[in-house]
């Protein structure tokens, strides 16, 4: 079993935009979408949630070492900003 960390940075942005402590977990686990960002070398895992009467997708940053995952940041992204990183070739679909 993989041991999930919360680093200091995800908690920090978890606190600064209000994210509950079960989302970053939800979106790992059932991703709609998992891409490789080639830039900071971090696996994106991105699901659509509702989260304050609000439908948004939200990508989660993570990294995977030996038998952990560290997770590494967490925000809305709007469709736009997800096409722009996948057409320049920064995002690759896992």
């Amino acid at each position: 079993m993989m041991k999930i960390i919360y680093t200091d940075h995800l908690k920090l942005r978890m606190k600064l935009r209000s994210v509950p402590k079960h989302l970053p977990l939800t979106i790992l686990e059932k991703p709609s979408e998992r891409y490789y960002d080639t830039i900071t070398k971090h696996q994106i895992a991105i699901a659509t949630v509702m989260l304050k009467g609000k439908i948004k997708e939200y990508m989660l940053g993570f990294d995977e070492i030996d038998d952990r995952v560290e997770l590494i940041t967490i925000h809305p992204i709007k469709p736009a900003q997800k096409l722009a990183r996948v057409r320049s070739g920064r995002w690759r679909l896992l």
